[in-house]
């Protein structure tokens, strides 16, 4: 108990902090910062599974609470731009994964789980269970996500103000309101969470790869649209970062940091991917899509859908179908192509 005191102590002090001065997963990277530094130095005990197992059923319940019966209304009109994007990031995805597996001495699931478009704090916790190196994972997630929320909008701004291109921003088709559900209780919340628990345990079981992450996404998805309610405070998610954080966080030691270094290589063919992929399937669907270039660009972006919803306005853009997009490549990845990867990895 003193030494899960310590260690949450430790990644709670540093991961609020980077999150005060709005470090992009400042609560994640802080954690994972501040365990890693205490673990190197004095050494502590590696966490128990179980609060892998919770941050994961956290998580998945938190992606399921961000879907609204509003975003359904909006699949017919964007189902197909949708298609395109996530085969494109599923391509890219086994792509890049497949050139920093041969080109760099990271193994196969920790290549593959490195390249995955999807959240900082979700990715590595569910590298970890599928036994891909999640420290490494965890680098290379923070810099895409540095990337997509850093990087990409002042890129994307500057070429487009580059070439001069003309827009029009009253296609009402693109510019629909998102209704957001009202139950807020801790009724609600506490009937999410139970409904989270339960199903995800049952998919920790279930040996399916991060089963417990997948159970609790689509219990609780079921549970937000088909009974509207489903409700999970910002302040739970946070934790579960922070909990995620100081688990991967307390088992990284010297040596893993030695091994940074052959992450350069990598990091690199990353960042060429995802810029790459901004560019050339961002032109594709503004081309087939009717999509403005730059609300095309947006859509390729790897940012979260509520960094998008901060992103897409600071530039000029107000289409909320943008978002849905997001929202949509957030569950369906994280729920799918682990799923994908494990079986590519089995085979292999």
């Amino acid at each position: 108990m003193v030494n899960l005191i310590i260690i949450l102590l430790a990644g709670g002090s540093l991961g609020f902090a980077l999150f005060k001065i709005e470090v992009p997963g400042g609560l994640m990277i802080g954690a994972v910062l501040g365990v890693a530094l205490i673990n190197v130095f004095w050494g502590v005990d590696p966490m128990p599974n179980e609060a892998k197992t919770l941050a994961m059923l956290i998580a998945g319940a938190f992606i399921g609470c961000t879907v609204e019966k509003s975003d359904l209304k909006r699949l017919p009109y964007i189902a197909k731009p949708t298609m395109l994007m996530l085969f494109a990031f599923l391509v890219l995805n086994l792509f890049i994964g497949a050139i920093i597996y041969l080109m760099s001495p990271l193994d196969l699931v920790t290549s593959l789980m490195s390249a995955v478009p999807g959240g900082i704090s979700d990715t590595p916790i569910i590298a970890a269970d599928m036994g891909a190196d999640a420290p490494k994972v965890a680098v290379m997630q923070m810099a895409r996500q540095v990337l997509g929320i850093g990087i990409f909008p002042s890129m994307i701004l500057a070429y487009h103000n580059r070439k001069n291109f003309t827009e029009n921003a009253d296609r009402e088709i693109f510019t629909a309101k998102r209704a957001k559900s009202s139950t807020k209780s801790w009724a609600a919340f506490s009937v999410t969470m139970a409904v989270a628990v339960i199903m995800g345990v049952l998919g920790k079981y279930s040996g399916i790869p991060a089963g417990a992450f997948v159970f609790s996404i689509i219990s609780v998805l079921i549970l937000k649209l088909v009974f509207n309610f489903a409700y999970l405070p910002r302040w739970a998610k946070q934790g579960a970062q922070i909990l995620s954080g100081a688990y991967i966080g307390s088992s990284i030691t010297m040596s893993d940091i030695s091994d940074m270094r052959h992450l350069l290589l990598p990091l690199l063919v990353i960042i060429l991917g995802y810029i790459a992929n901004c560019f050339i399937t961002g032109k594709i669907i503004s081309k087939m899509y009717g999509f403005t270039r730059k609300e095309a660009m947006l859509i390729t972006t790897p940012a979260g859908a509520s960094d998008m919803a901060l992103i897409s306005s600071d530039i000029g853009v107000q289409n909320t179908d943008i978002i849905i997009m997001q929202i949509i490549r957030a569950v369906v990845v994280m729920t799918f192509f682990p799923q994908l990867i494990s079986l590519i990895c089995t085979f292999m």
